[in-house]
């Protein structure tokens, strides 16, 4: 068989069948009776079959053609599973989110996004993966885990992923009330932060990265504390151990209640810009997009 038939011209068969003429079966179709006519004509070339006998009172199936409508009950049965069975898989496809953030974006950015995402799209189920921004990179670049959209904090992109811009963010400088630097009048330097042990993130955060491309070029003391969150960085700051430069979001509320105090500065650069990114070449589609769209809209900086 060189063609094989279309389904409406077999709905409308079976819509005979189950109606009793082709009249009323061109009204379930919503089409004239010479269209209805007309397409069952061609599949009746298509299956070399007569399958409606035509009278002066109306046309009905033969019985080849009630054998075939039987027949296309069940392929019409089949083409609908079908359907429905591509629906549910793309409904599985969008209802989950699988992303990667640096910590200041997941701790502090990322909740009012995912809300409204919720908001908009409440099926979508969503998994996050906390990393530093070099290892969010990595994953997001090897679609690790089924991710495709990362927030990072870094001032650099690797090659191979695309970004925009979502934030604006300036690390500060901050000690426990107690420590001298809270009461100094001048504006801290490059050169005097650079030579001073701080409590510092790990290496492959992005804000550990922002740091120490703003110290370049200056003699650099080593660490006094080497930590892996902002929480941990916050809490050996606030009890006295060195000062630490960390985002202005994860310190707004320690400053707001004096457990921590700001340090003013001076020729240090310490603005940065927190990007989404993604697999160059493969832009984000579904929940992803739309996350990626209310990130962009929502930027409070």
């Amino acid at each position: 068989m060189s063609y094989l038939p279309d389904l409406e011209s077999l709905r409308l068969l079976v819509d005979v069948d189950r109606l009793g003429s082709l009249g009323q079966a061109a009204r379930a179709a919503g089409i004239a009776q010479p269209s209805a006519s007309k397409r069952i004509a061609i599949l009746e070339r298509r299956l070399g079959l007569p399958l409606l006998e035509r009278t002066p009172r109306g046309s009905t199936l033969t019985s080849q053609g009630t054998m075939i409508a039987a027949w296309a009950t069940q392929v019409l049965d089949a083409a609908e599973e079908l359907m429905r069975g591509a629906e549910a898989v793309r409904h599985a496809r969008a209802a989950h989110l699988h992303i990667a953030a640096s910590m200041t974006v997941a701790e502090y950015l990322l909740p009012r996004w995912l809300g409204e995402l919720q908001n908009r799209e409440p099926q979508v189920q969503v998994g996050l993966d906390v990393q530093n921004s070099a290892e969010v990179a990595r994953l997001v670049a090897g679609e690790v885990g089924g991710i495709e959209l990362g927030f990072v904090e870094g001032p650099s992109v690797p090659q191979g992923l695309a970004s925009r811009v979502v934030a604006a963010d300036r690390l500060v400088v901050v000690v426990a009330p107690g420590h001298p630097w809270a009461r100094r009048r001048t504006p801290l330097l490059a050169a005097e932060l650079a030579a001073t042990p701080l409590v510092v993130r790990e290496r492959g955060s992005g804000t550990r990265e922002t740091l120490d491309r703003a110290l370049a070029g200056h003699a650099a003391a080593a660490p006094r504390l080497e930590l892996g969150s902002n929480a941990a960085v916050k809490g050996a700051t606030g009890e006295g151990a060195a000062p630490a430069v960390l985002s202005g979001y994860a310190v707004e509320a320690e400053l707001a209640t004096g457990r921590l105090a700001e340090v003013a500065t001076r020729g240090i650069d310490l603005e940065r810009r927190l990007r989404a990114i993604w697999r160059r070449g493969r832009t984000p589609t579904g929940p992803a997009a739309a996350l990626l769209a209310i990130s962009l809209a929502a930027s409070p900086r």
